[in-house]
């Protein structure tokens, strides 16, 4: 049994690095998404007076649930006989890509610490964790791109939704002016760190793929090759 040992050296080799990298970075997908809030303003012009409504959203950006306040229902003569929300229901994609990079967090921060507590065990003859790490950031990587992919185009319907204009706005009787919605920026943050993501998990699978034994045999395989090769009878 291999005793955990403090080394740091890891941190200086690309294997360690790039995992740190990931770990740091998938802190900013999961916080820019997930911790968001905004809202939608519109001002109502109607029977010679104004009136300022907003709809509130934030993750995980089921919009259709986001109902202007106060209530249209009592403004402009009953205009709007019921609660108008805004369009769509984008949770699916943003829980995926926070989902996603919440279990990078955790597994960089697992073999982080494999890395710098067990490397004679990680890197011992004929170890299985090269391999299960190996398959581990392939999958991880595949899944960056599915999440990262499938985030970037909710958010364009995000951006769509919030832009869209208020149903039932019939000039001169109702006028309806869009004051604006939130900054989406940090939204926009986190589609860029959620491809950067992609890129270091598909990095890092060069560098663990180095340390599997299929990149260079174990010891024990290459010592009974060349004992078996000395062995042999001479020919005659």
């Amino acid at each position: 049994m291999v005793a955990p040992r403090l080394d740091l050296a890891p941190l200086r080799e690309p294997l360690g690095l790039v995992r740190a990298l990931q770990w740091f970075f998938s802190i900013f997908c999961f916080a820019t998404c997930g911790g968001f809030g905004g809202s939608v303003r519109v001002l109502l012009s109607c029977l010679g007076s104004n009136h300022s409504v907003s709809a509130s959203f934030s993750y995980p950006f089921r919009l259709n649930q986001a109902v202007f306040s106060p209530s249209l229902r009592g403004l402009c003569n009953g205009t709007w006989a019921e609660e108008v929300h805004l369009v769509g229901d984008f949770s699916g994609a943003a829980q995926f890509f926070v989902a996603v990079a919440v279990l990078c967090f955790l597994y960089s921060l697992l073999a982080l610490a494999t890395y710098l507590s067990l490397l004679q065990l990680y890197r011992g003859p004929a170890a299985r964790l090269p391999l299960l790490d190996f398959v581990a950031t392939v999958t991880f990587s595949f899944l960056w791109l599915l999440s990262s992919s499938a985030w970037a185009k909710a958010l364009s319907d995000v951006k769509t939704s919030t832009a869209s204009p208020v149903p039932n706005c019939n000039p001169p009787l109702v006028s309806c002016y869009h004051l604006g919605v939130t900054s989406l920026g940090s939204l926009n943050v986190s589609v860029i760190f959620g491809f950067l993501n992609l890129l270091l998990w598909l990095g890092s699978s060069w560098f663990v793929y180095k340390e599997t034994n299929f990149h260079h045999p174990s010891t024990t395989s290459t010592t009974s090759s060349s004992t078996i090769g000395h062995s042999a009878p001479a020919s005659i």
